[in-house]
């Protein structure tokens, strides 16, 4: 059993790493290991790199399952998802974790490790998602158990 203090210097540690506040950090703990989130964060539900992004989606549905993926909508003040269940927390706790003003639009593969592996301004399209992914060892094994 760990000592006040190692658990304090603990949970230090993980904020330090993940970047933010221990509520920050539990927003994507759901998805740890489990699921390899595609975050979308844009100002308004009309912004057309937001649409864009959404058509890629929707042809990408097949490969996107296929790579565990979840798509996590951050849209104005409200969080939504596709594959998936949306995450606990707020629109607001996701830009800060990620660190995306309100009127930024921000695509952020996130891997199953919970570390951002890509990042863009504009939409990120089925390619450059899945190239990073199939690179990654996690997905390497997946493929060849599969």
């Amino acid at each position: 059993m760990l000592s006040n203090h190692a658990t304090l210097s603990l949970c230090v540690c993980l904020i330090l790493i993940f970047g933010g506040t221990a509520g920050e950090v539990r927003a994507m703990e759901n998805y740890l290991w489990k699921s390899r989130p595609l975050i979308v964060f844009a100002p308004s539900a009309s912004h057309p790199k937001l649409n864009k992004q959404r058509q890629i989606v929707s042809a990408a549905q097949t490969g996107m399952k296929e790579r565990d993926m979840v798509v996590i909508y951050v849209v104005g003040a409200s969080t939504t998802a596709s594959f998936g269940s949306p995450p606990s927390s707020s629109a607001d706790a996701l830009r800060k974790r990620y660190r995306v003003a309100r009127r930024t639009f921000r695509s952020i593969l996130v891997g199953k490790d919970g570390g951002t592996k890509k990042a863009s301004s504009k939409p990120l399209g089925p390619r450059q998602l899945f190239q990073v992914i199939d690179a990654m060892p996690m997905r390497q094994q997946e493929m060849k158990s599969r």
